[in-house]
């Protein structure tokens, strides 16, 4: 197979009539005036108009901080060579991610993540986050606009020892960048089969979420009330749907990674910021998520 491609503009603007020539227009002129901003395509712009409904102002800030963050939080967003890095090729081994193969009936997609190695000192949060984001990268890199998108995390073999290696400082980079940044149009994000330890995980979380994405927030124990968003076929053969064996679709997921290392490589390259560049003052990490070491460390017995 060989690498994705990008979706075109053209298609963008034929499947998306509220996309507008002008708008883009206006975000290229407003570009150029950010020497600090990587190079980035119509293509890429549609992606963040979109997200944000064609409120051009607001995309802007999206824009500014999608690259700021993917720049300065290196643990998430640096080191991506699917075939290089050891770290990587064991967090492929230790968890899974991929977006399910079909869609819900509204056209949503699902990101659907899952430990395949229970054992909690394998779990590596920083690195689970890397492969969720290099997922998701290339999957909106080849996919562009879509009408929305689902999270869902199975919570199968999640136990305290899981939960005792999260930071809350990890937490809240990623979802600052899920809620500021993600040029998606999110629309649900659930945790299946869950466990006690949920309500660790969700203290942990919750003071970092906003009203919006808490109020998509949902929890289920089983299947009955996951089915009254989506319909549950769409999961893979273990979680209870008809999706496909879990490990096959996995190996398929890695090998779309492992296809489109150049394009990993090259991304890390070209679409980060040069604060030396930035208008005004520059950025750091803790311009943007405070003093690392502030939190107290969780403890769980």
């Amino acid at each position: 197979m060989a690498p994705v491609q990008a979706v075109k503009y053209e298609e963008e603007l034929k499947r998306n009539p509220d996309l507008k020539d002008e708008d883009i227009q206006l975000l290229r002129d407003w570009c150029k005036k950010q020497p600090h901003l990587p190079s980035i395509t119509d293509s890429e712009l549609a992606l963040f108009l979109h997200s944000n409904y064609y409120q051009v102002e607001i995309t802007k800030t999206t824009i500014d901080t999608f690259y700021t963050v993917r720049t300065h939080v290196t643990e998430f967003f640096s080191n991506r060579d699917p075939l290089g890095t050891k770290e990587l090729r064991k967090s492929f081994k230790t968890i899974t991610v991929q977006v399910l193969q079909n869609k819900t009936p509204e056209g949503y997609a699902i990101l659907y993540g899952r430990l395949i190695d229970e054992e909690p000192s394998h779990y590596v949060y920083n690195d689970g986050m890397k492969y969720l984001s290099m997922v998701c990268d290339l999957w909106l890199h080849k996919e562009g606009t879509s009408n929305g998108h689902i999270i869902l995390f199975d919570m199968k073999n999640v136990g305290f020892g899981h939960a005792a290696r999260l930071s809350p400082m990890g937490l809240k980079k990623y979802l600052y960048y899920l809620q500021e940044a993600l040029p998606v149009r999110l629309k649900g994000f659930h945790f299946m089969n869950i466990t006690p330890v949920m309500d660790v995980i969700l203290n942990m979380m919750k003071p970092f979420m906003k009203k919006e994405l808490l109020d998509m927030l949902h929890t289920h124990t089983n299947l009955d009330t996951l089915s009254k968003f989506f319909p549950v076929d769409l999961l893979p053969n273990e979680a209870g749907g008809k999706g496909g064996v879990l490990l096959e679709l996995h190996e398929k997921s890695l090998k779309v990674l492992e296809e489109n290392r150049e394009w990993f490589l090259e991304e890390e390259r070209t679409k980060r910021v040069n604060e030396s560049l930035r208008p005004g003052k520059g950025k750091t990490a803790s311009d943007l998520f405070g003093v690392e070491g502030t939190f107290k460390k969780l403890d769980i017995d």
